[in-house]
């Protein structure tokens, strides 16, 4: 069953963390990865249908603003005890069969999908330079079963907002996809 996502406030700080990642087998941290520009963390996972319907064009979107100076940060919050598909050792297969060009960190504890609010994958949260949220919600309309092309189109007119020192609108369409996979 598809959830929205629950639409954190505008303006808070960004959480910080410290996690693996999956492909480099480094503990990396927000310090580490977050950009003076702009920085998306987008929660994911390996085995939902809505991840894998924009995972192409995951990778378009960064590949288009990395070189812009944009920070990426993928996490999977699952719990791999009942969803074994959604494990470190597969996350880093997946991110390697799609080109992920941007780090794909577990959070094991799940504690920063809670500091986050998170409640879906996919499930974005875009910060400007400063690391104070300016958007969090969906991708753009596509879904796996609407037939409308993903097209990255609402986080691009975010970024790009972003970028050039305008205020992104507050009215944003909640994410919707596959519920986090919480540990009981």
């Amino acid at each position: 069953m598809a959830i929205e996502s629950n639409m954190l406030a505008l303006g808070v700080q960004a959480p910080n963390f410290n996690l693996p990642d999956t492909i480099s087998g480094k503990e990396l941290s927000l310090g580490e990865l977050k950009s003076s520009k702009a920085t998306l963390i987008m929660f994911i996972c390996n085995h939902c249908p809505y991840v894998i319907h924009v995972n192409e064009g995951l990778v378009h979107l960064a590949n288009d603003y990395i070189i812009r100076g944009v920070s990426f940060i993928a996490i999977s919050s699952n719990d791999v005890d009942n969803y074994p598909q959604d494990a470190p050792d597969r996350m880093k297969i997946v991110a390697m069969q799609v080109s992920y060009p941007f780090p794909y960190l577990y959070d094991e504890s799940q504690d920063v999908a809670r500091a986050y609010k998170a409640a879906c994958t996919p499930d974005f949260f875009l910060f400007d330079g400063d690391m104070k949220l300016v958007y969090r919600g969906q991708m753009d309309d596509s879904r796996p079963s609407n037939g409308k092309l993903v097209t990255g189109r609402d986080l691009r007119k975010a970024i790009d907002l972003v970028l050039n020192g305008k205020s992104v609108p507050e009215k944003q369409l909640p994410s919707i996809g596959c519920g986090i996979k919480w540990k009981r």
